[in-house]
């Protein structure tokens, strides 16, 4: 295949029109961006979108306040956030039978069917009683609140993973999948907190690299750990406020930043990170932190629905230290949120990973950086709290 142009001259490279490569430090693998693919045309799966205003109460929903749950507990009149144990969990509290021992050694066929017991326990977390409204839609206060239960589940699940005598060790996994399209069961705005016995891949992986000197940049203007040692995602986060063009909402009071991430898969990825100062976990949050996390929480999740005028589906995650950290100025860790929002080109066409992604590498086609430039160009007021939105002239 011949590259050269006209005169002879490779053509220069342009990131909005030539497929490349690019490269997550935090999980050592690649995402091949091919941004002339927006231009195809998409005769493939819509899906119905959801445009329905929900009632402020649901008698039929089992989260709403004073219902009945699925295994027949009755919810109490909670007015704020309430958290309870998942009627039905992934996980046991009590260790699972004793699984037969497999051999370390690499010849015995046994490894080929490895497996382990593993315990834990799955919370849900109800953001706020009325059935109708989403993070998006709450005041900063609510959201507040949400964030200082995050904390407290987060404390009180590591707790109960060390033990006793303190050496105990696993995970404290916050998330919420938002919409039906990424799997949740009820509209009512809610999370889950699952703990879990061991480090889970995904946090494994990023752990891994967080801690490798190779992958650390030192640089006089970035931020470190208390230790002094450099950090991945400090040095990243203070690199992207700098240059601009893939931040979608910066909170200069309390010190955060929501950038598409330059190696993001999903289309509208966004990863939202402190990037004044090293932050392992929540428990370590100032209080300004706090309400600078609810400021940019509303913002983000304001834009993403704002954006085809839906209530846009994701999911997130919270990674953070893996449990409260015991030496907070020397922990690895760099608390931060992950949004995979699964829409591309509408409130009905979504991104599918499939073939090439399944069986070769993550691939996507709006670039990062024109991906950040539509969620920055979206209003910042709610598209249901516009005046045409109200009935008002």
């Amino acid at each position: 295949m011949n590259h050269l142009t006209v005169e002879g001259q490779r053509p220069e490279f342009e990131p909005t029109e030539h497929p490349h490569r690019r490269f997550n430090p935090l999980i050592g693998k690649h995402v091949l961006v091919s941004p002339h693919r927006t231009k195809r045309p998409w005769k493939g799966q819509t899906e119905e979108p959801v445009l329905a205003r929900l009632p402020e109460h649901d008698k039929a929903c089992y989260l709403c306040p004073g219902n009945e749950r699925s295994g027949g507990l009755v919810n109490p009149d909670y007015k704020e956030t309430y958290t309870f144990d998942n009627d039905f969990p992934a996980l046991l509290p009590a260790p699972t039978p004793t699984l037969p021992e497999t051999s370390s050694d690499p010849s015995n066929a046994d490894t080929l069917f490895a497996s382990e017991p593993v315990r834990g326990r799955c919370k849900v977390i109800c953001f706020h009683p009325r059935h109708d409204l989403t993070l998006a839609r709450m005041d900063t206060d609510d959201i507040v609140r949400v964030v200082g239960e995050w904390k407290r589940v987060y404390e009180e699940e590591g707790k109960m993973l060390r033990g006793e005598d303190g050496n105990g060790e696993g995970y404290v996994q916050i998330f919420e999948n938002r919409g039906a399209m990424m799997g949740a069961s009820a509209p009512h705005p809610h999370g889950q907190v699952w703990s879990l016995s061991y480090v889970p891949d995904e946090p494994r992986t990023e752990l891994d690299n967080l801690a490798s000197p190779s992958l650390s940049i030192s640089h006089p203007s970035h931020p470190t750990r208390k230790d002094g040692k450099p950090c991945l995602l400090c040095s990243y986060a203070a690199e992207e406020v700098k240059r601009g063009e893939r931040v979608v909402e910066l909170e200069e009071e309390g010190g955060w930043v929501a950038v598409v991430p330059f190696w993001g898969v999903w289309p509208f990825e966004i990863l939202l990170l402190p990037y004044k100062r090293h932050i392992p976990s929540l428990l370590q949050l100032t209080e300004t932190e706090v309400k600078g996390l609810s400021r940019i929480l509303k913002k983000v999740l304001v834009r993403y629905d704002n954006l085809f005028s839906c209530p846009f589906p994701y999911s997130m995650g919270l990674h953070q230290s893996p449990l409260p950290p015991l030496q907070p100025e020397s922990d690895v860790a760099h608390i931060h949120f992950h949004f995979y929002p699964p829409l591309l080109r509408s409130a009905s066409v979504r991104k599918f990973l499939v073939g090439f992604e399944m069986m070769g590498e993550a691939q996507r086609d709006l670039t990062p950086e024109q991906a950040a430039g539509r969620l920055r160009n979206t209003s910042e007021t709610h598209y249901l709290d516009e005046p045409a939105m109200n009935g008002e002239a």
